[in-house]
């Protein structure tokens, strides 16, 4: 089989190139470029902060393993469709998850799409993401599975994958876990094989990120009183609680972000916690488009854990409603619906009740 690689640099995805390799397929190694020069659109968790080691190790990589190397420059994609709206959401004081919109309109979307205009060969399209995809004959539908080893599991990413994308990937270290990974790249002599795994998307000066001033506005409680200043909206998210220094009697938390009043309203623990929320542009992967209300789990961060939901679905959103209420709702963000191991399907949270 034609396999077309997406390498970035690190183990997970050399040890992907290896394996098919030496299960004798034909393989080729694709790296997408998606920063420009000096510009800070890139996200630490693709490429990591030294960007020309990570493609000298995508390199060097590949030609452990005698494979082609292909750089695809994607920075102009990505600076429009990723990093613009990110900046655009944040700056708008909510919080957005840039990893999951990469993955779908750029690493499974434009990379793969693009290899092809430049005439690679392949029949599918491996990476080393820690999830499984299935075909499922009683349903007739391809299902997204978390990976067997729940720390590294990377569906709550992968959420917004389609039937058509889903039956042309490979996701080769789905039923790996990590230690089974770095002892394979060790054994097999691959040079990245000790280089450490890369997790924040920017770490900095959001102010620096999004080349803005500080704007000064008020932190207010829940009763509209003002207890302190910030510096601009963007360097809060729902749930924080780091970072206020705001003398209280007890721990303060962010509950909401007004951009109308550039407002950081904040509160104790107990003003954090929702019953229910609503969500938007939905992606349906194990499910086709149900009507009915059904239980299932659900995680609104990717770190946290899951618990029991009803989903009412409409035509265009979800109500999801909590069986326990739960805390730090963050609009912008995803929720993502599990039926145990299986993805049910997501989307994005307009806000919570």
């Amino acid at each position: 089989m034609n396999i077309l690689v997406g390498v970035s640099g690190g183990v997970d995805s050399a040890v992907v190139l290896n394996m098919l390799k030496k299960d004798g397929h034909s393989i080729v190694g694709a790296m997408m470029k998606i920063y420009d020069g000096d510009i800070k659109t890139i996200a630490n968790s693709c490429y990591g902060s030294d960007k020309k080691k990570e493609i000298s190790d995508a390199i060097e990589v590949c030609k452990h393993a005698n494979v082609d190397f292909h750089l695809i420059d994607l920075s102009k994609e990505y600076d429009e469709i990723i990093f613009s709206e990110f900046k655009k959401q944040y700056l708008s004081g909510l919080t957005p998850n840039p990893c999951v919109m990469c993955n779908k309109y750029i690493k499974f979307g434009l990379l793969p799409q693009k290899a092809k205009e430049k005439g690679l060969i392949f029949d599918k399209f491996a990476t080393g993401h820690y999830a499984r995809n299935e075909f499922n004959q009683n349903t007739n539908r391809w299902e997204l599975k978390k990976g067997i080893n729940a720390k590294k599991d990377q569906t709550y990413f992968l959420y917004k994958l389609t039937q058509d994308e889903l039956k042309n990937i490979l996701f080769p270290l789905g039923s790996l876990n990590k230690e089974d990974v770095r002892k394979y790249a060790l054994e097999n002599n691959i040079p990245v094989a000790q280089k450490t795994d890369s997790q924040d998307f920017y770490k900095g000066e959001l102010s620096d990120l999004f080349n803005t001033d500080p704007i000064k506005g008020e932190i207010k409680d829940i009763y509209g009183n003002i207890l302190g200043y910030h510096e601009g909206i963007w360097n809060y998210t729902i749930g924080q609680r780091k970072g206020l220094k705001i003398a209280y009697s007890e721990p303060l938390y962010v509950i909401e972000i007004e951009k109308n009043t550039n407002s950081v309203i904040v509160g104790t623990k107990k003003d954090t916690y929702c019953k229910g929320l609503i969500a938007k542009d939905i992606n349906w992967v194990a499910l086709n488009n149900p009507k009915e209300p059904f239980e299932a789990t659900a995680k609104i961060r990717s770190a946290s854990n899951p618990t029991e939901v009803i989903i009412y679905p409409s035509e265009n959103e979800i109500k999801v409603e909590f069986k326990e209420k739960i805390s730090a709702i963050a609009p912008a963000q995803a929720v993502v619906l599990y039926d145990n191991d299986i993805v049910l399907g997501g989307g994005t949270i307009i806000n919570s009740y």
